[in-house]
């Protein structure tokens, strides 16, 4: 078990993709692991995002997952994964074994609170296993991604529903909802999924979205691709909320997809209007029973933590270009924006390992 320093140069805020990535690079670059940059991730294991991820989610449905910088050495690749394993244990395996082969100093369970200044001090505050603690530091990479912070849109009457309103954070397993009428909200993957993994499972399913659904054949092109991670990219240098992926680049109709489009368990409704007690107040005045509703309407980057050093902006987001904060050099951004997927989180950390090393070395001068 590694235990925190007191005083360090460099502290990375989560062991996801990102935050292994930069923890990664920053090592090819001369940091000393331990003593002169530590990693604080508050999951209880190994896998970022991905150990909490539902059950039924496997390597062959989830989204591309990309090979972590060096992973080749480790004779280890999710592109030979079984397809059909848990991702969760997956990815969670491979990055256990990924943190012990090149020795990344993760300190877990340690969950950061707040980042501030003392004087001309940066503080790492955090609650770790021993109670909260706390790490003086000349640099911040945040790399805590969105998943402790699902976006959940507010509509009249949803908290006089007397059924229960999950996430996409709480869902476990179909069988929970097995013979309960269940209405899933939102236009992406996950919706889809859990869709798909409820149609023998409950009783009744309707499918809601805010905006209509869009499906693309085959895999993302490359022009697609590049299309969406700029708007991301131009979203983020000028400090608004990011736009989603999913709506830059549409859902892919695998074959998966397309047989449950012909089967018409995929079959998108215009969003409800209100939400009763047993129900929903569908758009054209029709009204649906649920015991459950399922929002699986996409993350927001979680920032929280850094409310303290005032680096919003008005518009929503945070200032942030080449992975660097704008308003504050000493805080890096992995996994944000343009980089929010796991190739783009590989390249970004190689570039920000590469500023944190520079930024140091004029700190010292």
């Amino acid at each position: 078990m590694i235990s925190a320093p007191s005083r360090t140069s460099v502290v990375v805020i989560g062991a996801g993709q990102a935050g292994l990535s930069v923890s990664y690079y920053v090592r090819r670059l001369g940091l000393q692991p331990g003593t002169e940059y530590v990693v604080l991730d508050r999951g209880p294991s190994t896998g970022g995002a991905w150990q909490f991820r539902w059950e039924a989610l496997r390597i062959g449905s989830a989204h591309r997952i990309n090979d972590l910088p060096g992973m080749d050495e480790l004779g280890i690749s999710f592109e030979t994964a079984d397809r059909h394993a848990p991702a969760k244990d997956v990815v969670a395996d491979y990055y256990e074994r990924y943190e012990q082969h090149f020795a990344l100093p993760i300190v877990r369970p340690a969950e950061v609170k707040s980042v501030y200044n003392r004087g001309t001090e940066l503080i790492v505050e955090y609650v770790g296993a021993d109670g909260r603690d706390e790490i003086v530091t000349d640099i911040v990479v945040n790399a805590t991604g969105t998943w402790g912070s699902p976006f959940l849109p507010w509509y009249p009457g949803m908290a006089e529903f007397a059924g229960r309103h999950v996430n996409t954070t709480d869902y476990v397993s179909a069988e929970e909802f097995a013979d309960q009428d269940v209405v899933v909200v939102g236009g992406g993957t996950s919706a889809i999924g859990f869709l798909l993994e409820l149609e023998n499972v409950a009783a009744h399913l309707t499918w809601v979205s805010r905006r209509p659904v869009e499906f693309s054949d085959g895999e993302f092109d490359v022009e697609t691709a590049v299309a969406a991670v700029a708007m991301q990219d131009e979203a983020a240098r000028a400090g608004r909320a990011l736009p989603s992926i999913v709506s830059g680049t549409g859902v892919p109709r695998t074959r998966r997809i397309q047989a449950g489009i012909e089967r018409g368990v995929l079959d998108a409704k215009p969003m409800f209007t209100a939400i009763e007690p047993d129900g929903v107040r569908m758009a054209d005045g029709s009204f649906q029973h649920a015991d459950a509703i399922i929002w699986s309407t996409g993350f927001r980057p979680e920032l929280r933590h850094l409310a303290p050093l005032k680096l919003r902006e008005k518009e929503g987001g945070m200032l942030v270009g080449q992975g660097a904060s704008w308003k504050d050099p000493r805080i890096f951004f992995a996994g944000y924006g343009p980089q929010a997927s796991t190739i783009g989180a590989n390249r970004a950390g190689r570039m920000i390992a590469r500023q944190v090393v520079a930024t140091l070395s004029n700190l010292a001068h």
